[in-house]
């Protein structure tokens, strides 16, 4: 691979400082041939395709894949890869393939999320609303703050953003169990670790923890991961916050539970309804149950990736084309089609 051009396309125009950025950091390969098409029209993407060994991009269309006959490596520059699984599943039949899933958001994702709990324990929203309205100095006989320490935090999903969340949070006198997939590999590494659980066990993992932080992607299995009956465990002083897609928890369970106080409180940044039709007044809401009429909720519109025009989430992309340009098999981030992330 090495004396070989390597053709890296990219489905969109990206910015004149992106562009920068990806040049200099690919400045040490000179075989590396980066393609930034004018227009991000598939018509148009799709007459560079032929030509492409690795793409990047977020959601391509089935003709652009067709046209790639060299196409050895697509890498999704954000996290999530539900809508990619059935196309390259496809593709792979036919082509060999390896489906990268970026992860240069997992810091801002963890930022967000630790933001969220705080919002969330400190009552930050309420207190807000109230001084915005001329209301001073309302001390706790309304919405007082839910101390931290010694509160178990639950980490569902122990991949990049739980993991940083994990050490964003550890300072704050706070044990942690951890449920994942690959939970018998996770090492004891910190102190304050009480429990790793695998995924089978979720029960046990639901009864030791009263704060839940959710960073799973969603599959056939973590659909309806949480609901009724596992938010049942967690009890009435629980906290809850989705960061991963909504569906891994069941939409209605979760409404119920917070309406009927069998938690104590959720933030979600993750949703239901991603085209939702405007109400009577015009408004929109993100969800087929009124989530917004609750008072124990933090409610944000996905955007815990935010900021996207920071340059050193595309660092692992960087990392990932100059591997395969070095002939390297050992991509940062692989998904495994069968499994679905």
């Amino acid at each position: 691979m090495r004396n070989k051009t390597v053709t890296v396309l990219f489905l969109w125009k990206p910015t004149g400082e992106l562009r920068d950025y990806l040049r200099h950091g690919l400045s040490n390969h000179d075989t590396i041939h980066l393609v930034f098409p004018e227009s991000s029209s598939d018509h148009t993407v799709s007459d560079y395709a032929p030509s492409a060994d690795i793409i990047i991009g977020w959601r391509p269309d089935a003709e652009v894949l067709k046209n790639a006959n060299q196409l050895k490596l697509f890498i999704n520059p954000g996290a999530g890869v539900q809508h990619l699984i059935d196309l390259f599943r496809e593709r792979t039949r036919s082509h060999e393939t390896v489906l990268v899933n970026g992860h240069g958001n997992a810091y801002f994702t963890a930022q967000h999320g630790v933001a969220l709990l705080l919002a969330l324990t400190n009552k930050i929203i309420d207190h807000h609303i109230w001084m915005k309205s001329g209301k001073w100095r309302t001390g706790d006989s309304e919405a007082s703050s839910i101390p931290l320490r010694e509160r178990h935090i639950g980490l569902l999903g122990y991949g990049a953003v739980n993991r940083t969340i994990h050490r964003l949070l550890a300072g704050f006198d706070v044990t942690f169990s951890i449920c994942s997939h690959s939970g018998s590999d996770i090492e004891f590494s910190r102190e304050n670790i009480h429990g790793i659980y695998p995924a089978e066990d979720l029960n046990i993992f639901l009864d030791q923890v009263d704060i839940l932080i959710i960073a799973v992607p969603l599959t056939n299995k973590t659909r309806d991961m949480i609901g009724f009956a596992e938010l049942n465990r967690l009890g009435t002083d629980s906290l809850i916050v989705n960061l991963s897609r909504g569906p891994v928890v069941n939409e209605n369970a979760l409404f119920l539970a917070l309406s009927e106080s069998k938690i104590s409180g959720a933030a979600i940044d993750v949703w239901y309804d991603y085209s939702p039709e405007p109400d009577a007044d015009g408004f929109r809401f993100p969800a087929h149950l009124p989530f917004h009429e609750l008072d124990n909720v933090v409610l944000s519109p996905h955007r815990a990736a935010s900021p996207f025009n920071d340059l050193r989430r595309w660092d692992e992309v960087i990392e990932n084309i100059s591997r395969f340009a070095d002939g390297r098999k050992d991509f940062i981030n692989v998904v495994d089609l069968e499994r679905g992330y």
